[in-house]
């Protein structure tokens, strides 16, 4: 037997259907990740996600030396960052306050309800004519130093090259420069700590941020990273770095 409602309850469930079928896909979707494990305990976690949204103590982007044609490329993930910041990045940017020399940082603390991170790393890439990968090995460095500094155990990592209109080099050698960086770096902190050289430190967490389109490539460039710094730092030296006055 066909049941058939009243009009006004017939509107009210044909809504309420219309809400929840809606919503619900969103609701369950996860993120998309992919962890890795490298030297030292640290797992690098490939995340399909952008800066704007990641929960983490500390995020990493990466700027070009600012250029109002640059400003004009730029779209995605750097342009919707700076909205949710209420354009205090560009407004550092156009008053040559961050102009994104090589390796220049500034650390920014995010105005409340604006992003998830609770703190904000920007380091400069230079000029986008002489970008570089080993360059961006010496971002990861830095970006790692930065972390070490801070106490900061999780990191979000973002460069936001292609974002910024740039494809000189495909993501997946990007981010095998930049986290082969950050593992040596690490590396270097760990062993500074065993001789009582360094402040205690532990660095739990490295994610990947990456877009659908470089998900895979993303992941592919991390593993190759990882085995590039595990062999690096297996052949460096273990003789101790105080040699004693």
């Amino acid at each position: 037997m066909k049941w058939l409602l009243p009009p006004p309850l017939a509107a009210l469930a044909l809504f309420a259907s219309l809400m929840f079928s809606s919503v619900r896909p969103e609701a369950a979707q996860d993120v998309k990740e992919q962890p890795l494990q490298a030297p030292h305990g640290v797992t690098i976690q490939a995340r399909m996600e952008g800066p704007y949204t990641a929960d983490t103590p500390l995020q990493v982007v990466c700027y070009f030396k600012y250029s109002p044609e640059g400003v004009k490329r730029m779209g995605g993930a750097p342009v919707e960052l700076d909205k949710r910041l209420g354009g205090v990045i560009a407004s550092l940017r156009e008053r040559g306050e961050f102009v994104g020399d090589q390796l220049e940082t500034i650390l920014i603390t995010p105005p409340k309800d604006s992003i998830n991170a609770k703190a904000l790393l920007l380091v400069g890439l230079g000029d986008e004519n002489t970008l570089s990968l080993e360059l961006i090995e010496a971002v990861g460095r830095v970006s790692l130093r930065e972390a070490a500094r801070l106490g900061a155990s999780r990191v979000a990592f973002a460069p936001l090259i292609r974002d910024q209109g740039n494809s000189k080099f495909g993501t997946g050698d990007v981010e095998t420069a930049a986290v082969r960086g950050m593992l040596l770096a690490y590396d270097t902190e760990k062993r500074l700590q065993k001789e009582g050289l360094g402040k205690d430190f532990t660095l739990d967490q490295w994610n990947v941020e990456a877009g659908p389109m470089y998900f895979d490539e993303t992941v592919t460039g991390v593993r190759k990273a990882i085995e590039e710094a595990g062999k690096a730092t297996g052949a460096r030296s273990t003789a101790p770095l105080f040699k004693g006055k």
